[in-house]
């Protein structure tokens, strides 16, 4: 019976709003600040959400080392009774020392508008990582943890990209070209392993709790 397979699952979080985000800058791992004020709230919904309804009983607590994630997972993790294994791995895209930190704006008068769905190798950010470089080490750090925790359900509390990264991987979609989503602040994205080499989206952008919070905080103008 100990060769007998289990489904493993994976819920994916994405972290609350970001303060690089309110002041729509390019947040890498040198420039964010944390959670805004609103993404503070985020999260402890989902805290409570969690608490109340038991839906996760995780096994593991994954959280990105940018600081927007990891204070996402330390507001959530007291619902799910575990401790937080920090794993850099699931990073946002790195935009590299060159552009971290600038507005969006003086990104593109300096740099132009970068291009994301032609070639995976091709340089969005300058001094930065390649797509295919963001999903290489995503994807290889999502396939050591699902082996690592078979039969398991595993929660990581990451970025926006990295989630589309996960979808692409669990769909077999193309690493570019068209694929437009917009997961939505301290979502829940669930997908499970249902047999070897098969995943099941089983939700995605599960953002209950949020309701009756403002949408986002006004962007800081100017930039």
């Amino acid at each position: 019976m100990s060769d007998e397979f289990r489904p493993t699952r994976v819920v994916a979080i994405r972290h609350g709003e970001s303060q690089v985000t309110v002041r729509r800058v390019i947040g890498g791992p040198r420039s964010c600040t944390g959670l805004s004020q609103l993404g503070v709230q985020q999260a402890e919904r989902l805290r409570d959400r969690l608490a109340r309804t038991g839906e996760i009983e995780a096994t593991v607590l994954y959280s990105s080392a940018y600081p927007r994630a990891r204070q996402t997972a330390d507001i959530i993790a007291p619902a799910l009774s575990l401790p937080i294994e920090t794993e850099p791995s699931f990073g946002e895209h790195d935009p590299g020392p060159d552009c971290d930190g600038l507005s969006f704006k003086d990104f593109v008068e300096r740099f132009g508008m970068p291009d994301w769905e032609t070639d995976p190798h091709g340089i969005t950010f300058p001094g930065g990582e390649t797509i295919a470089e963001f999903d290489l080490r995503v994807g290889a750090a999502f396939s050591r943890v699902v082996r690592e925790h078979a039969g398991g359900l595993v929660v990581i509390v990451c970025h926006g990209g990295v989630i589309d990264g996960l979808m692409r991987t669990v769909l077999r979609a193309p690493a570019t070209g068209a694929f437009e989503l917009h997961t939505s602040n301290t979502s829940l994205t669930e997908f499970v392993l249902t047999r070897p080499g098969r995943w099941r989206l089983q939700r995605y952008n599960d953002a209950a709790h949020l309701e009756g919070l403002p949408k986002e905080t006004p962007r800081v103008s100017g930039d």
